[in-house]
Formats: structure tokens, sequence, C-alpha cells
């Protein structure tokens, strides 16, 4: 009962927009979490708009310092999040946005073995992830953002498509621009020292919870640096070295 409870909270601060108050002191522990996560989840899905991918979150040293949490966690990514084919981002979906760019893993088999999650990649792309919470003020700790689907807002793919074995994960050195100021820059040794580390890490315990990953399934593997606000009229863009450039405009409204 108490899962339910704190999952009907946050699915009431998605829908109506104002956020609820913290959650940990109603959750026991993290198997609890992702158990109100897949309770919110259920009341999202459906045929219309199906599970797409997984988002790795807190997988880097800068960002888990500025949310005061101490290890990484996973989200589920729908395909109503996908805003990549937009021209704005639409405001009034978010909360309390910030937005980061990351490297994104897409699958072409399911991943029977997680040890061998590597070879299940399709290509990689640029990405940029809308982190939102619907938790008041992002007060939250390990437990609040794991019930809260790992903060997941929205997110952009960019259009490159490369075969993993022509880059260099850790390398790969990231460039983010606000309204045309230099926000935030940082590599891929920021995610977890090699975001494909954060890929494994997500398959073996996506695994272990019985939600393993699938084919076709889009992997957002954690910030290659720290993440900005992101504000109504916003525009940002950011470029990965041997992966190109992705961007994302938010509505003034």
């Amino acid at each position: 009962m108490r899962a339910a409870e704190v999952a009907d909270a946050l699915h009431s601060a998605l829908r109506t927009g104002r956020p609820a108050p913290p959650v940990r002191g109603r959750v026991a522990d993290l198997e609890e979490a992702y158990r109100v996560q897949e309770l919110v989840l259920a009341r999202r899905e459906g045929p219309e708009n199906p599970r797409v991918g997984r988002k790795v979150g807190l997988t880097s040293p800068v960002v888990q310092e500025q949310l005061g949490v101490d290890q990484p966690d996973f989200g589920v990514l729908l395909a109503d999040m996908d805003v990549s084919a937009l021209d704005e981002v639409p405001s009034s979906l978010l909360q309390q946005a910030r937005i980061e760019a990351e490297i994104a893993f897409v699958l072409d088999r399911d991943v029977e073995d997680p040890a061998l999650v590597l070879d299940a990649v399709g290509h990689v792309a640029p990405a940029l992830e809308i982190v939102d919470s619907r938790v008041e003020d992002w007060d939250i700790s390990i437990l609040d953002t794991v019930a809260d689907n790992a903060s997941s807002g929205l997110f952009v793919l960019g259009e490159a498509r490369v075969p993993l074995e022509e880059i260099d994960p850790v390398a790969v050195e990231m460039s983010l621009e606000r309204n045309g100021e230099i926000a935030s820059t940082g590599t891929g040794a920021a995610c977890l020292g090699d975001p494909r580390a954060a890929l494994r890490w997500v398959a073996e315990t996506a695994a272990r919870l019985g939600r393993p990953l699938r084919a076709g399934e889009i992997v957002l593997s954690g910030a290659l640096g720290p993440m900005v606000p992101f504000r109504p009229g916003d525009s940002v863009s950011a470029v990965l070295t041997g992966l190109g450039g992705v961007s994302a405009v938010a509505s003034k409204e």
C-alpha cells in the first residue's frame, strides 16, 4: 500500500505540474523505489506510448555532487519522451527542467547476457537529455530519484548513427552551449569512467530486477558534464567529437 500511495503522489505531480514533497521517508529501500517507479510507469505506458529505452542517471561525479547522491540509477524511456522531431520542446511538459549532453547506445538485439551487452549495440548517437523532477526543489536522495523514474523528462537524439567500433566513448569531448554561450563541457570519462561501463551497469541492474534490455531500446548512458537549467525560450546545442551535434529549443510558453 505504501508504494501505491507514493506512486499516486508522483503521478499526481506529473499530471498537475505541481511538484510533490520528497518521498524518501515513505520508501524503505531501492527495491521499493524501483517498485514505485514501475507503478507510475504503468499509468503512463500503453499501446500508443510504449517503452523505448532506458536512461542511466547520476553517472557523473559532478552531477552526483550537484544532487547529493553517491551512486547511479536508471529510469525508463517512453515514446512520448522523445522530442527529437519537434522544432521546439514544449515547456509546458516540464516543471524544473535541466539539460545535459550524453552518448546514446541503440540496441539491435535482446540482451540475454548482460556481460555481452556491447555486442547488442547497433550504433551510437549524440543525445540531449532533459531531466526533470516531480520532487519539490530537486530535494532528492537516491530513493526519491529512483521512485521518480530517475528524474526522467524528455530526450533528443542527434542525426548521427555511428558504429560503436568507430569511436572511443571515453575520449569523446563534449561542449554544450546555451543561448550562444558555453555552459557545460566534459568527456566520456566523466560517465562512470567510460560510457560503456554505464551501459553494462544498466544491463546488469535491469536483468537483476527482471527488466532486461531488449532489441530496439535506446540507452542514454549518462551526462558527460554538468547539467544546466533549461528554461522557456532557451536554445541549447551540443557537439560531441566523433558523433556530431544535437540541439533543442524550449518553447517560450
